[in-house]
């Protein structure tokens, strides 16, 4: 199959990797007609160090191979995705299937990435999405992910591309639960970097990533997504990989937060793109626009975008009024 991979960054590379192994022809694209040059002779992208190219993988910064693809899959920032698609939509071929690795929600719409692509192209997408970083991928580490669509068959058929001996893909119809896990655990991903960074302990980034997940399969549900999902590889799993490794941006961000580094700062210092920055204005704007009660989304929301300290954020999620656990609970 011919495939293009709309950006070069390390998870799109390790993608383009993983394809080539399996047989398909790919072109990895690069926005930048340097950066694509450079890799091409190089055979080795600055974004996931020590991974080769693989032999058969094309880069560059043309878009003329997306006309000839069978499949095209969008790598880019969340905050690049629609851009991106607008450059290439009248280049698709009319079969074409369409794939998400991005995670994010548009702020200021409050759109997944596949309704961007929908808007943008006039397209159903598939979203690619789990517990999965880079730089294990690359390193044939045994991955799980899950391919979500609407259209089931659509969900299948990039199972069937993706799947490898260290890549396990899993389908689902629930593509509202996949993409809302996929972007709001990067939140919390970024708040227990700052517990971390405040040296809070175990116990209470436990409570956290339980609570967080709780807020996660709330907004989830409230607008269409399964309760299961939340429990499964991109809910429960994403969150708990994002949450504890220092592969993670969010944390790493966090842990700066937390150290009491400026927000801005902090993000230079990841030297990448840190998508629980952005998550954090949709989660807050999603909890103001459906009602859901979201408090740790709304105190990340303070900490990083009105300058609260977050050893005050902690208080006020310390001292918030007491409540059941579930919220249908009672006493029996």
């Amino acid at each position: 199959m011919q495939i293009t991979m709309l950006g070069s960054g390390a998870w799109g590379t390790a993608l383009a990797n993983l394809l080539c192994e399996n047989g398909h022809q790919v072109t990895l694209w690069s926005r930048s007609a340097e950066k694509a040059a450079a890799m091409e002779e190089s055979r080795v992208n600055p974004r996931l160090q020590g991974v080769p190219l693989h032999p058969s993988l094309h880069v560059s910064s043309s878009l003329q191979a997306v006309g000839e693809s069978e499949m095209v899959v969008f790598a880019t920032p969340s905050f690049a995705i629609a851009e991106t698609a607008r450059l290439v939509r009248d280049l698709l071929p009319r079969d074409a299937i369409l794939v998400s690795v991005t995670k994010g929600i548009e702020a200021e719409t409050g759109l997944r990435m596949t309704e961007i692509l929908r808007r943008e192209t006039g397209r159903a997408a598939v979203a690619l999405s789990g517990p999965s970083h880079a730089e294990e991928v690359s390193r044939h580490l045994p991955t799980g992910c899950v391919a979500a669509c609407e259209d089931g068959a659509l969900a299948e058929a990039v199972q069937d591309v993706f799947m490898g001996d260290y890549f396990r893909v899993y389908a689902s119809v629930d593509v509202v639960g996949v993409e809302l896990s996929a972007a709001m655990k990067n939140v919390i991903a970024l708040c227990a970097g700052v517990s971390d960074g405040l040296g809070l302990g175990d116990n209470s980034k436990a409570l956290l990533v339980t609570r967080g997940l709780t807020e996660l399969a709330r907004l989830g549900i409230s607008l269409g997504g399964r309760m299961e999902t939340f429990s499964g590889l991109a809910g429960v799993g994403d969150m708990i990989v994002t949450c504890t490794s220092m592969h993670s941006r969010n944390r790493r961000a966090g842990i700066l937060i937390g150290r009491g580094i400026a927000v801005q700062q902090a993000m230079e210092q990841v030297g990448a793109v840190v998508e629980g920055y952005y998550a954090a204005r949709s989660a807050y704007e999603l909890s103001r626009r459906t009602g859901v009660d979201m408090p740790i989304c709304r105190e990340a929301y303070a900490v990083l975008y009105e300058h609260k300290s977050p050893e005050v954020a902690v208080q006020s999620l310390m001292q918030r009024e007491k409540k059941h656990e579930f919220e249908d609970s009672a006493w029996t």
